[in-house]
């Protein structure tokens, strides 16, 4: 399979999935993309590729692609397009990929016990503890007691207690949100697994060479 990769990608860290992709017999170019990190080379992509030459742009490829893969790397990334300062970006991108016609899969490369959408509900924000240390020290919650209920406790006589990170029952909610909202679909994998899900995703598996990596 034939692979474009977003050229607008950070330099150095995705060399597992692109070793991946090259040592399996995929060809990747890197080329601007109008929304995702990956989409397969057809025709028609090449077409626009062999018409536009180095004045191709990543617009130049609506209305041919069909299918993109977005990466991220863990679910805090997943959090910062979501609830962070990036929403406004990905919200946007999720828009462009509707609107033209084109399935976007997210695929986060969480790995462990993260598979599923379902499984996010379980996750445990790893910022959580540092913020439970800093609330208990500031009004002086004793090691041992349940932290909610003390922050409830607290709060029902008035104290302003900061807003702690996005827990895994949020995250879950707010994903699901952007899945019915904006028709993309959140897909879940290990690290080491990114290369061959990304072909999988991109329709590559027709061909018995391919197809013995998603046994």
């Amino acid at each position: 399979m034939k692979i474009a990769a977003d050229k607008g990608q950070q330099a150095g860290k995705h060399e597992v999935k692109h070793n991946w992709l090259k040592q399996n017999g995929h060809e990747l170019l890197e080329l601007p993309l109008p929304v995702g990190d990956y989409i397969e080379i057809t025709e028609a992509v090449q077409s626009v590729i062999d018409r536009r030459g180095d004045k191709l742009k990543k617009m130049d490829f609506m209305g041919v692609v069909k299918v993109s893969v977005d990466t991220k790397k863990d679910l805090q990334e997943v959090v910062g397009n979501i609830q962070g300062k990036s929403h406004a970006r990905f919200r946007d991108e999720c828009i462009l990929a509707q609107q033209n016609g084109i399935k976007l899969y997210i695929l986060v490369e969480h790995g462990g016990k993260i598979t599923s959408l379902e499984s996010v509900k379980d996750w445990k924000n790893p910022r959580q503890f540092l913020y439970e240390r800093k609330i208990r020290k500031e009004f002086g919650i004793p090691k041992g007691t349940d932290f909610q209920t003390e922050v409830a406790e607290l709060k029902s006589h008035g104290a302003k207690i900061v807003r702690g990170p996005t827990t895994g029952e949020e995250l879950y909610k707010a994903m699901v949100t952007m899945q019915e909202k904006y028709g993309v679909e959140w897909v879940f994998c290990d690290k080491k697994e990114t290369g061959k899900r990304i072909v999988e995703l991109l329709g590559g598996i027709s061909s018995e060479k391919n197809r013995q990596y998603f046994k």
